[in-house]
């Protein structure tokens, strides 16, 4: 198949129930130490703009974005899941090649009978 002929790829790189102990919440018992925040990333990216040649130099490292996540959730204190999931969406949208990143959070213990989270969704400005 020659490269004209070639069909269009749509080609994502995910990190998912990633499970991680982190400094969240807007009550005093919350405060007093981190809970587990269930994270997933689902990233959009461009197309190729040549063979990977099986090589990870030619293609996004997803060690970058676990490993970014991991140091966003030992940074600091979030008050609220919107913070952190906007700063995992600053980190993916970083990365060359990502057009587009969705973010969710989950704290599994807040209440017995659900899961409670937040997601959003976010494009690469253009330009």
């Amino acid at each position: 198949m020659t490269p004209e002929m070639a069909p269009e790829m749509e080609r994502r790189i995910f990190i998912r129930d990633f499970r991680l102990q982190v400094s969240i919440g807007i009550h005093d018992f919350e405060k007093d130490g981190p809970q587990t925040v269930v994270v997933n990333v689902d990233l959009l990216l461009g197309a190729a703009e040549a063979a990977h040649g099986d090589r990870i130099a030619n293609v996004l490292n997803y060690d970058v974005v676990h490993d970014g996540v991991v140091a966003l959730a030992k940074s600091r204190h979030f008050n609220l899941q919107e913070t952190l999931v906007e700063a995992i969406l600053d980190l993916c949208l970083a990365q060359p090649g990502v057009i587009e990143a969705r973010v969710s959070t989950e704290k599994p213990d807040v209440y017995k009978d659900c899961r409670v989270g937040y997601e959003a969704v976010r494009r690469r400005a253009a330009g």
